[in-house]
């Protein structure tokens, strides 16, 4: 089977206690027109809080159909296309697998996955699941962040073709456990060269704290 751009979703407002400021864009629908992918985002989709979401290194979030099902079993409910946040829903892509640094061509874009997503408390608030970090963490499979390498028109139905696979094995899962529950895994993101340098600064403060101190070795 073929990866293909299942539904293409931007973000209405929403609001709710569990808002960070007052409104959020986590909400998002499927449309059945083109939209043009941005260095910063998707025309049209609503960036709420800019300071954590959106941008070159949030540009797109992306999300398996596949995994949706693991939720929608585990919750017996429901999650339409776009309920995880996410802007792009995928059919036969493996994004848990992925690796920081391949890069897709969706339309007439290039895109590359740069970062898991970490679940925050907005994600549970809109779910209305208080448990969901916790449970989302230990399921690991969070969707994946991606840049935009070139800009073009994307939209529902897109075939998408892997053009780019490093090879390093840092894989978005991966990246969940290390950044969560096995902090031990952050030296491999050493082994990713296109992984963001605060992420590469994690691992190195990281291996620094596993040095035995001066006194202790006396």
């Amino acid at each position: 089977m073929s990866a293909v751009l299942a539904t293409l979703n931007l973000g209405i407002e929403s609001t709710g206690p569990w808002t960070d400021v007052g409104r959020s864009g986590i909400d998002k629908r499927p449309v059945a027109h083109r939209v043009t992918a941005r260095t910063w985002g998707l025309e049209g989709d609503l960036i709420a809080n800019p300071k954590v979401h959106g941008g070159p290194n949030k540009a797109v979030y992306a999300f398996a159909r596949e995994d949706a099902v693991f939720w929608e079993r585990e919750l017996a409910r429901e999650i339409r296309p776009g309920n995880f946040g996410e802007n792009f829903s995928t059919l036969g892509l493996d994004i848990t697998g992925a690796e920081v640094g391949e890069q897709w061509v969706v339309g007439d874009a290039v895109f590359e996955v740069i970062r898991a997503r970490k679940p925050c408390r907005v994600f549970a608030g809109f779910w209305d699941v208080p448990d969901l970090i916790k449970r989302f963490i230990a399921h690991g499979a969070p969707g994946a962040y991606l840049r935009v390498l070139k800009e073009g028109d994307v939209g529902a139905g897109d075939r998408i073709e892997v053009i780019r696979r490093p090879g390093h094995g840092v894989t978005i899962g991966l990246m969940l456990k290390a950044l969560t529950t096995e902090r031990h895994l952050l030296p491999r993101f050493l082994d990713a060269p296109e992984m963001l340098p605060k992420h590469h600064e994690k691992a190195r403060q990281w291996l620094a704290a596993q040095q035995p101190t001066e006194s202790a070795t006396r």
